[in-house]
């Protein structure tokens, strides 16, 4: 085998650097550039599109809020000052491309929940939390996190949207409600197989009670968890085929929280929390807890119709 002097590998080496060096230089200088600036907000824009005084932080970012004196609030027997922490609010943060992001914190009564989600849904905001502050507060009073990506002014006018649809109610209704509307359900008989046939899952016949549930596998700490440990989504029914009601527990995961949430109030069932249940869990899990009155069968194709929604995701 024919052996090179080093004299002549010393040239070709150094000419392979120069090239290397020339060659990379363009690709290293692009990577060391500053990731891109995203554009201030126009306070004013936000202002304009919300209706309320919106400021802007050192950091950018662009707040809003709406403090609910208009409801005196009183907990633990004191009357509650809404400083305190009854005060609802919505912050923009600039992203690149002209969009922003919006998160914020909305105080509403049970009477004003459906309205304000509804409101959110229509304007292309998501729902992310539902649930209660205190503890002894009379009427009771409840939080709705928000969330949204895109245009400044169509974040800010769903906002506006949102807190606009609890003012309604207050406006319709001066004194927060302490029941839902209709009738109150009385103990009855259901046709428990009709519900299962709607449901397509075996049904679990309680003393007044018709209960549907649904497991679900994961992981807590690489220990694998399912139905027994709490990884189930349920539906109970109570009254009789003409007027009952359903309540129960509805586990999702990030992406199927929404379409289950958009899905349930198409349906006309009310939310009435939605949260966490675990710290840890794989995957992270999500609990609705929802409420509906009317007649049975329509309850049961509306919580199918969640389900069904679910599905689409591509749950496994």
């Amino acid at each position: 085998m024919h052996a090179y002097p080093v004299t002549t590998l010393r040239p070709i080496s150094w000419l392979m650097v120069v090239c290397l060096t020339f060659c990379l230089w363009p690709l290293s200088s692009v990577a060391a550039q500053p990731p891109t600036t995203p554009a201030t907000l126009d306070v004013r824009v936000i202002a304009n599109a919300s209706g309320e005084k919106a400021v802007a932080g050192k950091d950018g970012v662009v707040k809003i809020g709406w403090s609910r004196t208009d409801v005196p609030v009183t907990i633990d027997g004191m009357r509650f000052p809404p400083a305190a922490g009854l005060g609802s609010w919505a912050a923009f943060k600039p992203m690149t491309g002209g969009d922003a992001m919006v998160m914020g914190d909305t105080v509403v009564f049970q009477d004003e929940v459906d309205a304000a989600m509804d409101a959110a849904f229509a304007h292309g905001l998501g729902v992310t939390a539902l649930h209660n502050h205190f503890f002894y507060a009379d009427p009771p009073v409840y939080f709705m996190h928000i969330e949204g990506e895109g245009e400044p002014v169509a974040l800010a006018t769903g906002v506006k949207a949102v807190w606009d649809a609890i003012r309604a109610v207050r406006a319709k209704h001066p004194v927060p409600a302490t029941e839902f509307p209709g009738v109150v359900v009385k103990p009855g008989q259901l046709d428990s197989a009709a519900l299962s046939r709607a449901l397509r899952q075996p049904a679990q016949n309680l003393p007044g009670v018709v209960k549907f549930t649904f497991g679900r596998n994961g992981t807590m700490d690489g220990i694998a968890i399912d139905g027994s440990m709490g990884l189930t989504t349920w539906a109970a029914f109570v009254g009789n085929d003409k007027l009952a009601v359903m309540d129960g527990d509805f586990l999702m995961t990030a992406a199927e929280v929404q379409p289950v949430l958009h899905a349930l109030r198409k349906a006309n069932i009310h939310i009435v929390a939605l949260h966490t249940h675990m710290i840890g869990e794989t995957p992270v899990m999500y609990f609705t807890h929802f409420w509906g009155k009317g007649t049975s069968l329509p309850l049961a194709r509306g919580f199918k119709s969640a389900l069904d929604a679910q599905a689409a995701t591509g749950r496994h």
